[in-house]
């Protein structure tokens, strides 16, 4: 391993974000999101925020109190939402130190939690996360291609959840919960314009109507140019465009019937593709659309009750990014184009009746059925030598099928509660033809995975709970990995499928305890986590220069231990302070600690058995205060992010002079922590009306989350083997003002 500095803040405290506990009673939802009662439209000028304290629906697939649910639940609500000047759910993420965020471009970011990352160039099916909208799959696990406009909430289940949710949950749940017309009811517009011809501006209005009706639209959109870096540099191919609209219908059929209906369309477009080769040449457009109906019911006394629902999800990476000045390829074989399209079509149902047979007791019955395909077209231009190769991806079909049961019983008053689940995944995934891919096979391989999960709670007291968790994730291989037959990369190495390679798995166990007070939360949970069967392409051999790779288990695991923390309180509840009562004062924080994070199966190349793209530790950690009831209510919000340290085996071409030695994707660098700080202070200037100022980035850090060839002087990248800049660095000191108005 080499490093670039010592570590400088091991063993930092960490906090973590939960929002404080609302004295209303819980609402109850449906696993969408969708609250069953009507709510009352705020007033002029009020916030349509619809905090539900207990409503965590995501960790088990149906409403129930956070005291008995084993597993440890994040939840970024409203509040957050709406007081960040974050453009997508990406950087929402990392200012909630959700994981690791690798933030490649604007349009493009990987996520790690507890070891299991998606996939780092946005592909689906090889992600280890799972990322949802109102409950089903988006496509994609990147979460930078989604804004963060006409979100009402998202909740993170930490750990694998694979019970509930299936393939792709080796490390956590990603929920993006949608505002409807009982969440969100009335108008609100926001605008804003800042640094680097920043404008960004969307609408949104919602109701409910007499009948039992509700319905929400939204439309938001954005733009940013090349954005800016200390010293008054600019950072070249880095802007972007945003346009995202949606649409909710809802009837309230009885009392205790509703039906639900949501469709989005989300996208970035022509986002520079910076990443590793600093590729000024490159741009990509990436679009996510979804739809999804849901009925939602109960029996009269509420001993049963049944959720569907019926999705459709479109998501594609439209990807340009030719290569018409890097060394890395001769001149022969330098692209002047290379556009690569990529589509995944998703249509599938989940039916979910639950039971409740006994006191105490509550039985979750599932059935799901989905139906993929991806498919990929590729059109290279250049250099004599460049001729028509196939897509990045392979076209593929998938068929899957599963049942799953989970039960909880409450006992000696609720205080205890136990649990347990299991769930059966049938499925079959076929190789499909693909352009430019004569040599591939054709055919269909059958899969089947057993997972499920085991927990209980236990109340102590009113201010005190514990909690202790099991639970088993998986992957399913996609059809390239299982396929008999081989591709050909553009570097002569031959790959071949295993059709007897078995699914990547997860296994976990965590304790926690939270601790409540009156105005205050805190919550801490111990957990490891051990990602197995992991699949990698491994040589098999290497004659006269010509490798061969075949995809199988790696018999080593990643194993990954470590502390996470939660907190908010409000100060001057928490320690009775006598003030105005207009005042108000709230902290929070989130953070993670990896005491061990291990990859057993580290190439002796690397230099370091530390596992990869996943931060040691991250925290973010704020403070909002203000006044209400005043002539001008303002407030005032200040949060920090730390990022830290990193080790990554780079794809960046690092200048030989620094990095003697490299072998890139192989040699492992450390990268140093760093704080990110951001502010943002609002006045309501009149009722319903807000205006704010913000500043990013306060103290202009020249940094990236996890490149190490920055664009400054001294150059540390290998300027021969760039396409026209030296490296890639986080935007500096950013300015922002805007408005809010509620009608």
């Amino acid at each position: 391993m080499k490093k670039l500095a010592p570590c400088l803040l091991a063993g930092t405290v960490l906090l973590a974000t939960l929002p404080a506990i609302a004295q209303a009673p819980p609402v109850p939802e449906t696993p969408s999101g969708t609250p069953i009662p009507p709510l009352k439209k705020p007033e002029q000028g009020q916030s349509s925020t619809h905090v539900l304290p207990e409503g965590f629906i995501t960790a088990t697939g149906r409403y129930e109190p956070i005291n008995r649910i084993a597993g440890t639940v994040q939840v970024i609500h409203q509040d957050r939402i709406e007081k960040s000047t974050a453009l997508s759910v990406g950087e929402l993420l990392s200012e909630n130190a959700v994981g690791f965020m690798s933030e490649w471009t604007p349009g493009q970011t990987s996520i790690n939690i507890r070891g299991a990352a998606s996939e780092g160039q946005g592909r689906d099916f090889r992600s280890q996360v799972l990322v949802l909208i109102n409950g089903h799959r988006a496509g994609t696990a990147n979460v930078s291609k989604l804004s963060n406009a006409d979100i009402q909430r998202i909740e993170i289940v930490r750990g694998p959840s694979s019970v509930i949710y299936g393939s792709q949950n080796m490390g956590g749940v990603i929920n993006i919960i949608l505002k409807n017309g009982r969440t969100a009811p009335g108008g609100f517009i926001q605008g804003e314009l800042g640094s680097w011809e920043l404008l960004e501006g969307q609408a949104q209005y919602g109701g409910v109507t007499q009948g039992g009706f509700d319905y929400y639209g939204g439309v938001a959109a954005s733009s940013r140019n090349n954005y800016g870096l200390p010293g008054g540099k600019t950072e070249e191919n880095t802007a972007y465009k945003r346009v995202s609209a949606t649409g909710v219908f809802g009837y309230q059929i009885d009392e205790n019937n509703r039906v639900d209906i949501t469709g989005r369309t989300d996208g970035i477009y022509d986002a520079g593709f910076r990443g590793s080769a600093a590729n000024l040449y490159a741009n990509d457009t990436r679009t996510n659309t979804t739809v999804d109906v849901s009925v939602t019911g109960n029996t009269p006394d509420r001993k049963a009750g049944y959720f569907f629902q019926a999705y459709y999800a479109n998501d594609v990476d439209a990807l340009n990014n030719p290569s018409p000045f890097s060394q890395l390829n001769t001149f022969p074989n330098r692209t002047t184009i290379d556009y690569n399209r990529r589509q995944i079509d998703i249509v599938g149902t989940r039916f979910q009746p639950n039971f409740n047979l006994w006191k105490g007791n509550q039985l979750l019955v599932g059935l799901d059925w989905e139906r993929s395909w991806i498919r990929s077209d590729r059109n290279r231009r250049g250099g004599t030598a460049v001729t028509q190769t196939s897509p990045q991806d392979n076209n593929q079909t998938e068929n899957v099928f599963a049942f799953y049961l989970e039960d909880s019983q409450s006992l000696f008053d609720d205080r205890l509660v136990v649990r347990g689940g299991m769930r059966q995944t049938f499925g079959n995934t076929s190789l499909d033809w693909t352009p430019f891919a004569p040599t591939l096979i054709t055919g269909t391989t059958n899969y089947q995975v057993t997972t499920w999960t085991a927990g209980g709670t236990f109340q102590a007291t009113d201010w005190l709970g514990f909690r202790a968790g099991a639970s088993t994730g998986f992957r399913a291989p996609t059809a390239t990995e299982f396929g008999a037959n081989f591709t050909v990369t553009p570097i002569g190495t031959t790959i071949f499928g295993n059709p007897n390679i078995s699914p990547e798995t997860s296994q976990q166990w965590e304790v926690g305890s939270t601790l409540t007070w009156d105005g205050g939360r805190f919550d801490a949970v111990l957990f490891q986590n051990i990602i197995a069967n992991r699949i990698t392409a491994v040589t098999i051999s290497n004659v006269g220069g010509r490798i061969v790779q075949q995809y199988q288990n790696n018999p080593s695991n990643i194993l990954v231990q470590g502390l996470e923390f939660q907190a908010e309180a409000d100060i001057l509840k928490s320690f009775k302070l006598k003030v105005d009562e207009s005042w108000n004062w709230r902290m929070f924080g989130n953070g993670y600690y990896n005491l061990r994070m291990t990859d057993y199966g580290a190439v002796a190349a690397a230099g370091t058995d530390m596992a990869t793209r996943i931060n040691q530790y991250g925290m973010d950690i704020g403070t909002s205060f203000g006044q209400t009831g005043t002539l001008l209510p303002w407030n005032f919000f200040l949060v920090g992010i730390l990022r830290g340290p990193m080790w990554y085996n780079t794809e960046e071409s690092l200048s030989p002079a620094f990095f003697p030695g490299q072998v890139r994707s192989t040699t492992v660098y450390q990268k140093d922590p760093f704080w990110i700080w951001k502010a943002r202070g609002e006045i309501e200037v009149h009722k319903g009306i807000k205006l704010f100022g913000a500043v990013n980035n306060i103290f202009d850090v020249n940094q990236h989350p996890i490149f190490i060839a920055l664009d400054q002087t001294t150059c540390v990248a290998n300027r021969l083997n760039q396409n026209g800049s030296c490296g890639t660095s986080l935007p500096g000191r950013e300015f922002i003002v805007g408005f809010q108005m509620r009608f």
